[in-house]
């Protein structure tokens, strides 16, 4: 047999839990054994139905309730009938042989039903048990992470990776870790691995296809959701990829008929519920995008994505009232995002509310850094963590750092905790105290606003240098990122790098991001500065039209017009009204000047 398939063959029954060596087969009555092995390769594959009929014929064959128990738990748990499962687990009746599994099993219950200290104690049970049982220990990792201990969770699948180099689970579980901290290659990696043991493996086929879309990889990721498809028809998940694949390609209609397709299986699936309502935006179905996405923002309310863009939904549809009634408290903080305040500004100008417009239009064109202020409290937050932000968003610093450290104390693995005392830390001006609280978090999470914030800390630090090679490198494991991609063109830019900072700019226009006035105007400058009148004026042109009272834009329109010579009257009139809206920088004394000389 070869080394490939032996291994697969020992690993069988790792995938489904232990159940060959449930019970020594050779003990079990005749019969027995084949719907046993038949239920273990069931499990394997993810089909916990097929799998309890097998355990039921093996009842009836005459195997005791003690044999099938562990697995027949594990069977109605993969079936999400947790009831049902308790009810075969909770007894605790289990062969010796089964006992470790037995215990896992309820761990992976009681974990399920949110009850955290029970599948802890379940857990080490059998961890006394089988000690060096790398599915346990994967098990253990996601009850840590689920729990909030996230630098122990990665702890804990090194640990399974050790004792298992080639489990599939494992590598799986330390995968989805690095995803979650910025390594996507390094993540593919890893799967690969894991396909080589289980090349038919549904978790790790889809894993690997979202792998690739995050690097971009569109070719290879199509192909295996191809693949998934072959080998699951009625999966939901493959429908959702390629709607995803067929959105990035800009083919929107496709998009929605492929999503269309897959019924109402992905109907609470809150990617699928995001895409779909981004497909509607862009169809030109606002109000039917705002239903949309108004459930997923309910389901999800710190998925700042899916509030964005339910406030553009609302604000093309006409709905002010909801936008405003919704987002006018976001919109008041100091960090609100500019496109929301975008959005809520333009919303006052087409009711005719310009004094209301104003200062929202001027905050969002404002070239100025914002205070930074905590971020947004996310659903998943524990109310020391939700105390703690409210505290230092009111000012509160003192007590927002008693909150933090003392949360800190308790869980010193945890990604909130430490993600928010590196922003008590930051607001304090300890950049040096909150840099190494951050580069901890980002070893469990690594989502943009980290990056930020990191970045910042090492500008405050004196340390550019360090935030230019950090941004270069979240982007190149992350070349999906808007923000990442915004950041490098901001440092190409202020390096006087302009063709790097156009082509990153030019880049983000060609992935949607054509509403953006203060991307249009920066892309207006760096093509400008790169000997490229033309464009420059197309694109601060359109920036203007978006908003012809945006300070930037009016800005950016009069230097490439003056560049250009095309308006000169057009563009001193622009140039007095940047000027008489505040503005007075060396860039609008450069369009005067030349100005001058027409």
């Amino acid at each position: 047999m070869p080394d490939t398939a032996r291994l697969a063959a020992q690993l069988l029954a790792v995938l489904a839990g232990g159940l060959l060596f449930a019970a020594p087969l050779a003990a079990l009555p005749g019969g027995v054994e084949a719907r046993v092995k038949a239920a273990a390769s069931a499990l394997a594959r993810g089909d916990g139905i097929a799998a309890e009929a097998e355990l039921d014929r093996a009842l009836e064959a005459g195997a005791a309730r003690s044999d099938v128990a562990a697995a027949m738990g594990e069977a109605l748990i993969a079936q999400g009938e947790l009831v049902r499962a308790r009810e075969w687990l909770a007894p605790g009746q289990f062969t010796p042989a089964s006992q470790a599994y037995g215990w896992r099993m309820i761990g992976l219950l009681e974990r399920r039903e949110g009850n955290l200290p029970a599948a802890g104690k379940a857990y080490d049970r059998a961890l006394a048990l089988t000690p060096n049982d790398p599915q346990l220990w994967v098990e253990i990792g996601r009850m840590r992470y689920a729990g909030g201990e996230h630098l122990q969770a990665i702890q804990a699948a090194d640990r399974a990776l050790e004792l298992g180099p080639q489990h599939p689970r494992a590598l799986e579980f330390r995968a989805q870790l690095l995803r979650d901290a910025g390594d996507p290659a390094g993540a593919l990696a890893l799967i690969g691995r894991a396909l080589d043991v289980a090349p038919d493996d549904a978790e790790l086929l889809a894993g690997q296809a979202e792998t690739l879309g995050e690097l971009g990889r569109a070719s290879e990721m199509l192909t295996v959701v191809r693949r998934m498809a072959e080998l699951q028809p009625r999966h939901p998940w493959p429908a959702y990829l390629q709607a995803v694949l067929a959105a990035r390609a800009g083919k929107t209609d496709l998009a929605r008929s492929i999503l269309g397709r897959a019924g109402d299986r992905l109907d609470k699936v809150p990617a699928a519920m995001l895409l779909a309502g981004l497909l509607e935006l862009e169809a030109g179905n606002a109000s039917v995008a705002a239903d949309q996405l108004e459930e997923l923002a309910r389901l999800q309310p710190g998925n700042q994505r899916a509030q964005l863009l339910l406030a553009r939904a609302l604000f093309d549809a006409g709905e002010h009232g909801r936008l405003f009634a919704r987002f006018g408290a976001a919109a008041a903080r100091s960090d609100a995002p500019a496109y929301l305040l975008e959005l809520l500004g333009r919303a006052h100008e087409e009711r005719g509310e310009r004094a209301a417009a104003a200062p929202l239009l001027d905050r969002a064109a404002s070239s100025a850094p914002r205070q930074m202020v905590p971020m947004a409290v996310q659903a998943t937050a524990s109310a020391p963590v939700t105390a703690a932000r409210s505290l230092l968003a009111a000012g509160n610093s003192a007590q927002a750092r008693q909150v933090a450290e003392r949360q800190l104390s308790v869980r010193p693995g945890s990604y909130e905790a430490l993600y928010l005392a590196g922003d008590v830390d930051l607001a304090a001006g300890q950049a040096a105290r909150a840099l190494p609280r951050y580069q901890a978090a980002s070893l469990a999470r690594f989502p943009d606003s980290l990056l930020l914030r990191i970045s910042l800390a090492y500008e405050q630090l004196g340390q550019a240098g360090n935030s230019r090679l950090l941004v270069a490198r979240y982007l190149a494991a992350m070349p999906q990122s808007p923000l990442a991609a915004r950041m490098a063109a901001g440092q190409g830019a202020f390096a006087r790098d302009w063709d790097s900072a156009r082509a990153l700019l030019e880049n983000l226009r060609r992935r949607g991001v054509n509403r953006d006035v203060r991307l249009l105007s920066d892309l207006s400058l760096a093509q400008l500065r790169s000997g490229d009148g033309a464009a420059a004026s197309e694109s601060a042109a359109r920036a203007w039209a978006l908003q012809p009272a945006n300070p930037v834009a009016v800005q950016a329109y009069a230097m490439a017009l003056a560049e250009t010579g095309k308006d000169a009257v057009l563009a001193r009139q622009l140039l007095d009204q940047a000027r008489s809206s505040g503005a007075g920088n060396p860039l609008l004394d450069e369009t005067a000047k030349k100005l001058r000389l027409r």
